[in-house]
């Protein structure tokens, strides 16, 4: 459900005063866990290190970002691959292609 209009944007007041206090031309990365922190136009040009869970992922805030949550841009699951047997025939597919092209030399 999204939040009263009435009410504003939901920025986590410690970590807008960390933005505050760094100058632009600063590159430091300012970690954080809220992830629930909407990213206004004060944001721009920084780099924040998003928790997801695990580890700090680094997301660099540009200008068509501003209106975003700062979860959307640091995922949470990592996605591996899809099984079955399609999948295996797929990758020995690409692992022949691979294997030609290492044995056939190029022609100049």
């Amino acid at each position: 459900m999204a939040r009263s209009l009435k009410k504003g944007p939901y920025i986590d007041e410690k970590l807008l005063s960390k933005v505050l206090n760094l100058r632009k031309d600063e590159k430091k990365i300012i970690k954080t866990w809220a992830r629930h922190s909407t990213i206004s136009p004060e944001m721009v040009g920084h780099t924040f290190g998003v928790h997801n869970g695990k580890e700090f992922v680094a997301v660099y805030v540009s200008e068509d970002m501003v209106g975003h949550k700062l979860g959307e841009f640091s995922p949470t699951t990592k996605f591996v691959r899809h099984g079955g047997k399609m999948q295996r025939d797929i990758e020995a597919g690409a692992e022949q292609k691979q294997a030609v092209k290492v044995e056939t030399p190029e022609k100049k």
